[in-house]
């Protein structure tokens, strides 16, 4: 690529004038009209060679060599920028290289690396609520750019099947069957109120009467594990619905079926991590980063929280696993850097990633949505999904960092119009269907040996060649920054840069751009562009999951 010889050339420049290696910082300016590379290599020399960066900029543009990098330009720009502007012919080789590429366009090779992403994990005490959606959506999202970004990805769901909110919610179910039946029975402090317990109950009531006959300690463990089973099933249908597939689902009280808090706390006693004090057993998470130390067990010899999700992190380690992402609530928070603490004391300071995912607030016609798991006022993801289609839902999650406020706007997500993001998108896509039906031709049958691709001089044409040939680049820039937006961001900057390009080759409109030229040469030219673009946009959907129609009901496609 004309990118590596150019920044080949100038590493080797740099090394002459300097004696020493350097690295080459490329960057795409956001203003088009100051090019389409740009370096800043002149004013990291300056300094080392004593001289202005505007006078080391001059230096290494004469001794570049512009042909061989195909590049038709080179600018000083500012206090000592460098401007690069591609050579037309290497501009449009991009079109053929993109689908020759087809389904691999925008995947790097394997790196060798293993990823584990773990989300969602929400407790299998109700149905999963919005919130829990968009960390569906971003905890897929981020596997999906790892896996395109050349890594190994395993998904994972850690299921809190043990503690006090089982409990709790083994009692509600209990006190909402007795309250079938006519008994006085209310709801335990904090327990669950949600109307999902009152049709379980009523479902329990007619179909487990064996398990309603047994005392009441085994009867309320027989509903504990009918009620996680039910819970953990009806989880698992709505996320495969929202198109969000686990490779392993890692249960909690497996840590103890495997003795994993016992192991855990010899091995940290054994690194010289912990101490007693007050009767209690302390992790000296503070000699690691943390605010202050913590108790791993308490004075009565229970367990505190923290223990086991020590124990399932050092057991990832255990896997094998390279690096491992988590996606967490903002509820959660303060508690990463204490994990953070405990996995530098255990020697592994870089391999715990944590993405945080905020509320998210719906709204529609001006008004709010509450919702709340405890009190059951709450918005499932079954109920969302239902109404927008699940295109809609995972691209409206996506479209914004993780870690800001969001505010669902159904009103804007119902909209059928290319006002709607993900619908702009996908119009694009079905745009350049409609161009191939038109023309007769079969996309997969598109070849552009044949094509005239130096024909494709417009600046229409230019400008989305060029904005389709850096998807590669951006892929690798979100996985590296876990940040699926950016892929959204990128795709409807393309979507309008292909409806500026259909609708001026609209023959109705700009008979001289038409894309279905009457010169068979041009028209093969045009069509090799559509086809390299509906790869692009194509494969941008599926990264994200999302669908790429081929049709969709708007006059203006056909």
């Amino acid at each position: 690529m004309s990118v590596d010889v150019l920044t080949q050339q100038l590493e080797a420049i740099a090394l002459d004038l300097t004696g020493a290696q350097v690295e080459v910082q490329m960057e795409r300016p956001r203003n088009p009209d100051h090019g389409d590379l740009s370096t800043n290599l002149a004013l990291v020399l300056a300094g080392r060679l004593g001289r202005p960066p505007r006078d080391v900029a001059k230096l290494l543009i004469e001794r570049l060599d512009l042909a061989a990098a195909s590049i038709e330009s080179a600018e000083l720009a500012g206090p000592g920028f460098i401007n690069f502007r591609f050579a037309s012919a290497q501009i449009q080789a991009h079109v053929a290289s993109i689908i020759e590429a087809d389904d691999a366009f925008g995947r790097a090779p394997s790196t060798g690396k293993r990823f584990q992403v773990e989300f969602v994990s929400a407790n299998p005490t109700g149905p999963l609520h919005v919130a829990h959606g968009r960390g569906a959506a971003l905890g897929d999202g981020i596997a999906t750019l790892l896996e395109w970004a050349g890594h190994e990805v395993e998904r994972e769901f850690y299921v809190n099947d043990a503690g006090v909110q089982i409990d709790r919610l083994a009692e509600s179910l209990d006190a909402r069957i007795r309250g079938i039946s006519g008994d006085v029975a209310e709801i335990p402090e904090g327990g669950y109120h949600g109307e999902y317990l009152v049709e379980m109950a009523r479902d329990v009531s007619t179909t487990r009467e064996e398990l309603l006959a047994l005392p009441r300690a085994e009867r309320i463990r027989g509903l504990r594990d009918h009620a996680v089973d039910a819970l953990r099933a009806e989880q698992d249908r709505d996320l495969r619905e929202f198109g969000v597939v686990f490779d392993n689902y890692f249960l909690e009280t497996s840590l103890y079926d495997m003795n994993r808090l016992r192991e855990t706390l010899d091995d940290l006693a054994q690194r010289g991590l912990t101490f007693e004090a007050d009767g209690a057993t302390w992790l000296r998470t503070s000699d690691f980063g943390d605010d202050k130390d913590r108790v791993l067990v308490k004075s009565d010899g229970s367990f505190t929280y923290f223990l086991p999700d020590i124990a399932y992190h050092r057991d990832k380690l255990m896997r094998g696993f390279d690096h491992c992402i988590d996606v967490w609530g903002a509820d959660h928070h303060g508690y990463v850097p204490r994990m953070k603490s405990v996995l530098r004391a255990l020697g592994h300071p870089d391999f715990l990633a944590v993405e945080i995912v905020q509320m998210v607030r719906i709204m529609r016609g001006g008004t709010e949505a509450k919702f709340s798991k405890r009190s059951g006022d709450f918005v499932t993801l079954r109920e969302l999904v239902d109404e927008t289609g699940p295109d809609v839902a995972r691209y409206f999650f996506l479209m914004r960092r993780g870690d800001t406020q969001m505010l669902f706007d159904l009103d804007l997500a119902l909209d059928q119009s290319d006002t709607n993001p993900v619908f702009k998108v996908q119009y694009a896509h079905a745009r350049i269907m409609s161009i191939m039906r038109k023309a007769g031709v079969d996309p997969a049958s598109v070849s552009a040996t044949t094509a005239e691709l130096g024909l494709l001089t417009d600046a229409r044409e230019q400008d989305l060649i060029k904005q389709i040939s850096i998807f590669p680049e951006l892929v690798a820039r979100a996985a590296s920054a876990r940040a699926p937006h950016m892929i959204c961001d990128y795709l409807e900057t393309t979507a309008a840069k292909v409806n500026s390009w259909y609708h001026a080759g609209n023959p109705s409109r700009n008979p001289g751009l038409a894309v279905l030229s009457s010169d068979p040469s041009l028209r093969n030219a045009r069509i090799a562009l559509a086809r390299a673009t509906q790869i692009t946009l194509r494969n941008g959907l599926r990264l994200l999951g999302l669908n790429a129609p081929d049709q969709m009901t708007r006059e203006d496609i056909e």
